[in-house]
């Protein structure tokens, strides 16, 4: 028998993981610390899964016994990475983190949420931030008031998402360069009089 309505499951219990409502991640954040456990916060986009969010997700859970992760919503990707992104839409990236074993709570990070809601919201024991991030010195000096321990993870993969979707492009296009290319050449010769 499956064990349901438990974020520490030992399926995908997507609909226990993911919780959208901030009173109820309020109640269980505080539920977790009555047990005693340790927090960890981290988030992202997570468009296009690649090993590098698996190694950084995996870091992140080994920092203490709970990690609770923010799924940067369809819009705030958007807004930063323009209007082809994300790939992968919002609640389909959530539910295939609940998919990984190393996400215990998943909640969504709207674009128009107030700069480190979440943060504020949950008072992590540990924030786990890329060394992608921009958070300079300052911000991180101001983040240690919101969280007990900042701990920058270096980059896990030499790839990314960007990287991935740039080569994907490069692989399509060139070929269809090289189709329009070679018509171009063969209508310039037929207008010339020329015979390929």
């Amino acid at each position: 028998m499956m064990d349901r309505g438990s974020i520490f499951a030992s399926h995908d219990a997507f609909e226990d993981r993911l919780i959208t409502d901030t009173q109820l991640l309020v109640a269980k954040v505080e539920a977790l610390r009555t047990l005693g456990l340790k927090i960890v916060l981290t988030s992202g986009s997570f468009d296009i899964s690649h090993i590098g969010h698996m190694r950084y997700l995996r870091e992140a859970r080994m920092l203490g016994d709970c990690l609770i992760v923010g799924v940067d919503s369809d819009e705030k990707i958007r807004d930063r990475k323009g209007p082809s992104r994300p790939i992968i839409p919002e609640l389909e990236r959530a539910e295939m983190l609940a998919h990984c074993r190393y996400p215990d709570i998943i909640t969504l990070k709207g674009k128009d949420d107030d700069r480190w809601a979440l943060i504020r919201l949950v008072r992590p024991d540990v924030l786990v931030i890329s060394e992608r991030s921009e958070y300079d010195e300052e911000r991180q000096k101001a983040l240690e008031e919101l969280c007990g321990e900042i701990i920058e993870l270096k980059s896990q993969a030499t790839t990314s998402t960007s990287a991935n979707i740039r080569k994907l492009q490069l692989e399509t296009l060139i070929p269809s360069l090289t189709v329009i290319r070679d018509k171009a050449d063969e209508m310039i010769r037929s207008a010339l009089g020329e015979k390929s």
